[in-house]
């Protein structure tokens, strides 16, 4: 029979995937921000706990989940558990990603328009305190909104229509390590401004006295947008894993990776934001507003921040190939010849559903739900309620439907260290993440008061 099903060429390949998958819009441009809403160094900490003891753990049973079936998100669960309805968990991601990738896509396009107001020479030679207005200039004109938003979009479906290997893949072994260089680039230059400790000791040093459950609830929400985990991206990403890759050293890797990028995210913003005398609580717009004053700080700087730029779109997109990727997968159910169809119509679905994200900064500006505009909703929905649900579900599913025989034997496929990691996993991924996950949400509901 024809093997229809798709894999990876080489570990790299999975590896930068799905790091650029996990990375790029959650550690670069809303880690920075959310830290800053959240107060700095107590957000990080918070961040960090759950990131590593419970994003890890159900990244790996995503891992697992995928691998297993060789199956897109939604059979891989009735793989599992047949006639049954978990499939459901499946669905959901998809419903998240869907809703995801419309307002990501919004943020991306502002990563165009900067990229050509970089080329005109728009955003250099400012004082410090004119790039936020710039920043809400730019966004707020429906016309570039909407066309830049289209444009990324349109580079999104064009990738993922080639498949894994020519598309995602290769496009992350390019992306990806040209990111690193560039941040070190930024930070050296960010650590040599003035007056940087403040900004190094509000990111750095944890001040929990004015600690809530809103921050706790944003930090787990961010430790699993960071990661990709909860909306199942994971499972289909290593669904085209073969059975000699080790899942727990991957797993590692990839957030060990976003854990760095993240802190290096912090490292060239928080400096740069005291040294300016900007708000850390500047909100999404806030490596708009300083990126372009610390390049201007330096020579060639135009050129620095174009290159930049550059990268954060290449991490950017590599994100969004997986959020679109999921969906596409689970409708063609593996079947190649679909697939440029079934991506070109799921792309312009999301782009339409997208354009009152797109335009919340200006005409839409006044138009609310819930006291939020649609594009700070959809980003709520998703962070803090959709994928620690995913998240959630997850957790359950693979506790208590899958067998410990066949966790087991997927956990030790590959892995010189996978049996000896086995309990202390199952033990978390059966009572600590779920019992940390529903014990936020009640708190949030003001069922309990932390």
């Amino acid at each position: 029979m024809k093997q229809n099903h798709e894999q990876w060429t080489s570990k790299l390949g999975f590896i930068l995937a799905t790091a650029g998958s996990a990375i790029g819009l959650g550690a670069i441009w809303k880690f920075p921000y959310m830290a800053g809403v959240s107060g700095g160094g107590a957000f990080f900490f918070i961040f960090l706990i759950f990131t590593l003891f419970v994003g890890m753990p159900i990244l790996l049973a995503e891992f697992i989940i995928g691998r297993g079936s060789q199956k897109d998100a939604v059979r891989a669960y009735t793989t599992f558990a047949p006639n049954t309805n978990w499939h459901f968990i499946g669905i959901l991601g998809m419903v998240t990603c869907f809703i995801l990738l419309s307002f990501y896509s919004v943020v991306g396009g502002w990563i165009l328009l900067y990229l050509v107001q970089t080329l005109v020479g728009n955003l250099s030679g400012h004082p410090d305190n004119k790039y936020g207005a710039l920043f809400n200039d730019f966004i707020a004109d429906p016309l570039f909104a909407m066309v830049a938003q289209f444009i990324f979009m349109a580079i999104t479906i064009i990738v993922v229509s080639k498949g894994i290997q020519k598309g995602i893949e290769r496009t992350s072994k390019i992306m990806m390590p040209a990111l690193f260089i560039a941040f070190i680039i930024l930070i050296i230059r960010s650590l040599t401004l003035d007056n940087v400790s403040e900004g190094i000791s509000f990111f750095l040093y944890p001040d929990f006295s004015n600690l809530n459950s809103k921050t706790i609830l944003f930090a787990l929400g961010q430790s699993f947008f960071s990661i990709s985990v909860g909306v199942s991206v994971m499972v289909t990403y290593s669904s085209y894993l073969p059975k000699k890759e080790d899942l727990p050293k991957s797993a590692f890797m990839i957030v060990m990776m976003n854990i760095f990028i993240s802190l290096l995210a912090g490292l060239a913003i928080f400096p740069a934001v005291f040294s300016f005398g900007f708000e850390p609580a500047e909100g999404p717009g806030l490596l708009f507003v300083v990126l372009p004053a610390v390049f201007d700080k330096m020579p060639f700087g135009a050129f620095f921040l174009f290159v930049f730029l550059l990268l954060f779109l290449f991490a950017t997109l590599t994100s969004a190939f997986s959020m679109l990727e999921i969906i596409v997968a689970a409708v063609t159910k593996g079947k190649l010849a679909k697939r440029r169809r079934v991506t070109w119509i799921t792309g312009i679905l999301i782009f339409i559903v997208g354009i009152p994200a797109a335009l919340s900064s200006g005409v839409l500006s006044e138009f609310t739900l819930f006291g939020k505009t649609m594009f700070d909703l959809s980003d709520y929905l998703v962070s803090n309620i959709l994928m620690p649900l995913g998240a959630l579900f997850i957790s359950i599913f693979v506790s208590f439907k899958i067998p410990k025989k066949v966790l087991l034997e997927e956990i030790s496929s590959g892995s010189k260290f996978g049996k000896k990691l086995f309990a202390v996993w199952f033990l978390i991924i059966r009572y600590v993440a779920p019992v940390a996950i529903i014990i936020v949400f009640l708190d949030v509901i003001g069922v309990l008061k932390l």
